[in-house]
């Protein structure tokens, strides 16, 4: 089962950070391999919502869509996904923005990830570009922060 989690301070706030992973209707503009996305529906839930999305990923010939329930939390800036349908055994990642314990400027994006594919063959090929396909993710969101904030801390 591939995991992965890092730590990483950006100079954006937890605020602008948090907004940028929860638009995930604006995925397929700029994280790598997902090429559709859909809000199915976002419901307030008491401290937090709740929102169902359907993410089209596709790599070479394999062409997967998957429903996730995504649990915004904007109190305290974290959001955690889970799967629900589609090629996984499971998946689940969760994503913390919060400004640096240090007190330095900017934020600390605290991101962990862990799934399993239902197939052998895919699992196994997910392992061999695994680490790799985490770190283009994770630059894809320090990008797409940069095209939207600019270098202005917020």
């Amino acid at each position: 089962m591939p995991t992965h989690s890092e730590t990483r301070r950006l100079p954006y706030s937890p605020d602008q950070m948090y907004a940028l992973v929860a638009d995930v209707a604006h995925y397929p503009q700029f994280i790598p391999w997902i090429s559709a996305a859909r809000v199915r529906s976002v419901t307030p839930e008491g401290d937090h919502a709740v929102m169902l999305a359907d993410l089209v990923v596709g790599f070479k010939m394999f062409r997967e869509r998957f429903l996730s329930r995504v649990t915004l939390w904007e109190g305290p800036r974290r959001i955690d996904t889970e799967y629900v349908d589609g090629p996984f055994k499971h998946m689940i990642s969760n994503w913390e923005f919060a400004p640096p314990a240090d007190g330095g400027p900017g934020c600390d994006v605290r991101f962990a990830v862990d799934f399993e594919f239902r197939n052998k063959i895919l699992q196994g090929a997910a392992g061999l570009f695994f680490q790799e396909a985490m770190q283009r993710i994770v630059r894809a969101f320090e990008a797409r922060a940069q095209a939207l904030y600019g270098s202005n801390a917020g």
